[in-house]
């Protein structure tokens, strides 16, 4: 009885095994290649003008009119549309005319300033004139020649002409000041309301093109919707959406090879120019941008597209498809599975760094 079943069981193990060779001879062998590899991280693509942004008023309104349209070319502080106001003029009209009269009352010649000193050239006339005749009564008197009371008034007459004198300095000082403040408030006030009524003008920020007007005259404008997007006329920079798995792979200056859907199938060769530190939580991507080596001549924006960004690339590299990979690092050969350590990746293919030589046969996995 032992030694059927311990001869059952040799058979047992030989049709396995005649089995699992008959397995792997009739899978799929190859050789690996020797090939120049290149890795590289996949995005998706968009085109934008280069300082591209949404014009926004600075005060709620009504769209009196979009002064230019969409394709104008656009120079820095030229407006683009008006709100209608009509307070902020009106204002601007008073604060223009309080700083005139405040600017009158300071220089003018009929000033408040100018009667002060005609009245203290007056006094100084009086002064002096007081001044001379108290002296003279002065020394008459220390010589005992005439009255006290003719004494007493020539020196009341002298100290009234130099307080009247101190008084009108004062006067003038003190009027100066009130004048020249009144002429600051009055040029702040003028500044302010100017300020005013730019507010309801929207103007360009930059040299450009307006891409695009978003309300039509009569429509209600609010300080949250944007009025226009503005952006360069003549550069282009390729917006790009990476996964975070991949972002670290990324630096300013690798090559980009994108594809427009707008050029078909024609490669065209960007550089990487900005990497956005921030993640879109929505989306899980980060955002970078590459400028195009060479521009095509047509781009508008929006002009979507695919984009591979190379990340390394080395020559005679020892490859195999990746569908012949078990799990992540393991191959089928005639000895059985191997263990091998994979260095560059790209859409098919792997690099093996060691486990198996370019003379080693693997098979592909049964599915």
């Amino acid at each position: 009885m032992y030694k059927i079943t311990h001869m059952t069981h040799r058979a047992l193990l030989l049709i396995l095994s005649l089995h699992l060779i008959s397995c792997v001879s009739n899978s799929e062998k190859i050789l690996p290649s020797t090939i120049t590899m290149t890795e590289s991280v996949y995005s998706s693509v968009t085109v934008q003008p280069d300082s591209l942004y949404q014009a926004y008023a600075a005060v709620g309104g009504i769209l009196d009119n979009n002064l230019l349209e969409e394709g104008d070319l656009v120079s820095k502080g030229k407006p683009v549309l008006q709100i209608i106001n009509n307070a902020p003029k009106l204002n601007t009209e008073n604060a223009r005319l309080a700083l005139q009269l405040a600017k009158e009352n300071y220089q003018g010649s009929a000033t408040v300033l100018s009667g002060i000193k005609d009245e203290i050239s007056s006094v100084k006339l009086s002064l002096k004139s007081d001044s001379i005749n108290y002296f003279r009564q002065k020394n008459l008197w220390e010589q005992q020649i005439g009255s006290k009371i003719d004494f007493d008034n020539r020196k009341l007459a002298y100290e009234l002409s130099q307080n009247k004198l101190l008084l009108l300095q004062n006067k003038y000082k003190r009027t100066k000041n009130e004048l020249e403040t009144q002429l600051r408030q009055a040029q702040n006030n003028f500044k302010t309301s100017q300020i005013a009524t730019k507010d309801f003008t929207v103007t360009s920020k930059i040299n450009g093109k307006v891409y695009a007007l978003y309300k039509n005259p009569g429509e209600i404008v609010t300080t949250m919707e944007p009025l226009a997007a503005i952006g360069s006329k003549d550069v282009f920079i390729v917006e790009m959406l990476i996964d975070e798995v991949d972002i670290v792979k990324i630096k300013k200056g690798q090559k980009a090879l994108i594809t427009l859907d707008a050029y078909n199938s024609k490669v065209l060769e960007t550089t990487i120019s900005k990497i956005y530190p921030s993640k879109d939580e929505r989306s899980q991507t980060f955002k970078i941008e590459a400028v195009f080596l060479e521009t095509p001549e047509v781009l508008y924006p929006g002009l979507a597209g695919e984009g591979n960004i190379i990340i390394a690339q080395k020559n005679n590299v020892l490859s195999i498809p990746k569908e012949y990979l078990i799990g992540e690092n393991k191959v089928e050969t005639e000895n059985g599975e191997v263990t091998v350590s994979i260095g560059l990746q790209n859409m098919d293919k792997v690099e093996i760094l060691s486990g198996i030589d370019a003379n080693t046969h693997i098979y592909k996995p049964k599915e």
